[in-house]
């Protein structure tokens, strides 16, 4: 093929030129695919289905046979371009301006997949027979989307496959602000629920005759906002209980409602499980309602656990990778929502780290391309690390 593989710029720019908007393909697997076999690679294109959501493609590549395995992990889908007339430059363009790579993708995450290609097969390259070892891609169609046919299935494919990880770098962008800022080495969990209490409908005027459920719903919501969940721990800030609707359902200004419903989210750090924080939920909810005020609690499904991946060697070899190529030495973090690092922590140690976040999901969504180039030289640099 014409293009050039090992220059990081010029796959990123290939690969937001696939319109790959979750749950399409777009030709963005198919030309990693492609890549991937053409170096040796053997590489997988596997497709998983579920009633009542999309069919998905995803991306399974390795190379060599013996441990240690490392794993470059992400997804090449993109969430939709929004209004396209608003872009400077076309969303599925790849196009350069002033050194900045403009495209929907370009941060989230086709620079970070493209960096790590490009390093894997330098540095192969550059190790020639002498490579002992494994590096594999696990790339998934379905991030951006409801996560059902994509890493979970992967993972469990290649575990059926017989296939063994040792440690995982999957290539969200997690700086803030430039490249160096932060290495994510953990999540926290999320969990959703929903709170129901009942009352009485009547005439406003005779409120004897009825029970008012938003007195009710109003003590629950402070009751359970006024203790902390935790005070943090080692790795994670404190726990947070955030509630996101309260609501009614009432048009009429002399009606009293029969029930408030309100929804709440909990991001949740390494001192809770599902089980554990739900438990604590339920438990404050009878204490602060006693007997006067009548409400049902529901969670909803939820495979999103909190997770560390504990400093040491593994970490270590990151931070001094990226260190030597940017002279900044990361922040180590567990902030932000979920990915699917949930998953994989299952299987192997897993930390993150990709490009600069602030343009992901926006309009003009872009990077300068020479973080694109630094990030290929800091992944090099770990796989050197890694293998040596």
């Amino acid at each position: 093929m014409s293009l050039n593989p090992k220059d990081p710029v010029a796959l990123t720019q290939a690969l937001i030129q696939c319109p790959s908007v979750t749950p399409e393909e777009g030709g963005a697997l198919r030309l990693l695919d492609a890549v991937l076999k053409e170096r040796g690679f053997e590489s997988h294109l596997v497709r998983f289905s579920e009633d009542n959501t999309p069919d998905i493609d995803n991306l399974y590549a390795r190379i060599g046979t013996e441990a240690p395995c490392l794993v470059f992990a992400g997804h090449t889908d993109v969430v939709p371009t929004g209004d396209e007339t608003r872009w400077t430059q076309a969303p599925f363009s790849g196009a350069i301006v002033d050194g900045i790579l403009y495209g929907r993708g370009a941060a989230d995450m086709k620079g970070g997949v493209a960096a790590s290609v490009s390093a894997a097969l330098n540095f192969l390259e550059e190790q020639g027979s002498s490579f002992k070892g494994s590096i594999a891609f696990l790339i998934t169609g379905d991030e951006e989307g409801p996560a059902v046919n994509g890493t979970v299935k992967l993972l469990e494919w290649a575990k059926a496959r017989g296939e063994k990880f040792d440690h995982c770098l999957l290539g969200e962008p997690t700086n803030p602000n430039r490249l160096g800022d932060m290495i994510k080495i953990g999540r926290r969990g999320s969990l959703s629920g929903h709170l129901v209490v009942e009352g009485k409908q009547g005439h406003i005027a005779y409120p004897h005759l009825a029970e008012n459920p938003i007195r009710g719903i109003v003590k629950l919501i402070a009751g359970l906002n006024e203790e902390p969940l935790d005070h943090g721990t080692d790795h994670f800030p404190p726990s947070n209980l955030e509630f996101s609707t309260v609501d009614v359902g009432n048009k009429a200004s002399n009606v009293i409602p029969q029930s408030a419903h309100a929804s709440f989210n909990i991001r949740f750090n390494d001192k809770w499980t599902q089980d554990s924080l739900k438990a604590e939920i339920e438990n404050r909810l009878r204490v602060i309602a006693g007997n006067a005020v009548r409400y049902t609690v529901t969670f909803e499904p939820s495979n999103a656990d909190s997770f560390v991946t504990a400093p040491g060697p593994f970490v270590d070899m990151a931070i001094q990778s990226i260190e030597q190529s940017t002279g900044i030495r990361p922040e180590l973090s567990t902030s932000g929502g979920t990915s699917d690092a949930r998953f994989i922590k299952n299987y192997c140690p897993v930390i993150e780290f990709g490009l600069v976040g602030q343009t992901m999901h926006q309009i003009d969504e872009r990077v300068p391309v020479a973080d694109i180039v630094k990030l290929e030289t800091i992944y090099r640099g770990f796989l050197a690390r890694y293998f040596s």
